[in-house]
């Protein structure tokens, strides 16, 4: 059943039932309980040097009191004649001789021994700034409603001048033992105490303000950095900014950026990209436009003559400052075309014409 050979050392019994274990065991999606239990036996025996022996001497006719009568043991799919008795005092403990705990670790991913810190909750906002805002930066304040540390009594739950006593749930530990059965034994969990919520500690009197909670629900200021060059949804992260609790540390706020679109400006990764139209005059001779920058400054910017519309001027530095560093400003150009021409503009152009232009 687990797959080794007659000879196999320990080590090799304890690696395939390790690997099997992982197969079939539910919370790994095996989902095959008889099949987990059998070699859950299996390796009890087979682990067990007195019962091995035994079974290498009596074979299928082998039951766990040693006994050869009844014919019970391995026959077809379970080990009828296996005593459960055994597993009463938990893994490790009774009579057995090696840790089912060692073993369980891995499948269990050591679950039941970690303690967990208990968190409020996250909460999320979403906050709407202008394009220039976005680029260059900008603090927000917004009012939020939300579970926050009492701050007449902060967060201890006792009122002003008053003591904490041992709370009797859990006769100040802190923490809940409890033991339920099943096809394994005894199991032993630990969960927080209701009463005291894991402190060990109630108060004698309770603070007015939140009732002995520690927390209370009220409108709170919060004031947001938002950093320079960032972008359309994208997240900022507040940590401890979110709903407090009474004994563990307070979730996260994440605030969800819109910027709102810009009537020149448009962003490209760092660069800034912004429209320019020109004469057709202009387009032909050059000149020299006035450009107003997103921080209201005006640029002179010189057109070479004859430049084509696929073509585009670059300003290096003008753009959006991230880390540190600025893009530059990217200004694509358009020719606008009169929508009538005059009769000497016509004669202009035949001239032209004339040219081969």
């Amino acid at each position: 059943m687990l797959g080794v050979d007659k000879k196999a050392s320990k080590d090799e019994i304890k690696n395939a039932f390790r690997k099997l274990a992982h197969k079939y065991h539910p919370d790994k999606g095996g989902d095959d309980e008889a099949k987990f239990k059998e070699i859950t036996e299996a390796y009890a025996i087979l682990n067990d040097d007195k019962k091995r022996r035994e079974y290498d001497t009596y074979g299928q006719a082998f039951a766990s009191n040693g006994s050869t009568s009844g014919g019970a043991g391995f026959g077809g799919n379970s080990f009828g004649g296996f005593d459960f008795s055994q597993f009463q005092q938990g893994f490790g403990g009774g009579n057995m001789e090696f840790d089912f705990g060692d073993i369980f670790g891995d499948v269990f991913g050591n679950r039941g021994n970690q303690a967990r810190t208990p968190r409020g909750r996250d909460i999320s906002i979403d906050l709407e700034i202008s394009f220039k805002e976005a680029v260059f930066g900008t603090t927000r304040s917004v009012l939020i409603t939300k579970v926050s540390t009492c701050k007449v009594c902060q967060g201890s739950g006792a009122k002003t001048n008053t003591e904490l006593e041992t709370c009797k749930t859990c006769n100040g530990s802190g923490r809940i033992h409890e033991t339920r059965n099943s096809i394994l034994g005894q199991f032993t969990s630990v969960r927080v105490c209701d009463t005291c919520e894991g402190t060990g500690k109630i108060p004698k009197e309770k603070c007015p303000e939140c009732k002995g909670r520690g927390v209370r629900r009220k409108e709170e200021e919060i004031t947001i950095g938002i950093p320079s060059g960032i972008d359309n949804g994208e997240m900022i992260r507040m940590p401890g900014q979110g709903e407090a609790i009474k004994t563990g540390i307070a979730g996260d706020l994440y605030v969800k950026i819109h910027v709102k679109a810009h009537s020149i400006f448009h962003r490209e990764g760092s660069n800034l990209v912004m429209t320019l139209s020109m004469k057709l005059t202009d387009a032909l001779l050059g000149t020299t436009s006035s450009v107003e920058t997103l921080e209201g400054k005006t640029l002179e910017v010189k057109i070479p003559p004859m430049k084509r519309i696929e073509e585009s001027l670059r300003i290096a530095g003008k753009g959006i400052p991230i880390d540190g560093s600025r893009g530059d400003l990217i200004i694509h150009l358009e020719t606008v075309f009169p929508q009538k021409l005059s009769g000497k503009a016509k004669e202009a152009v035949e001239k032209l014409k004339n040219e081969g232009l």
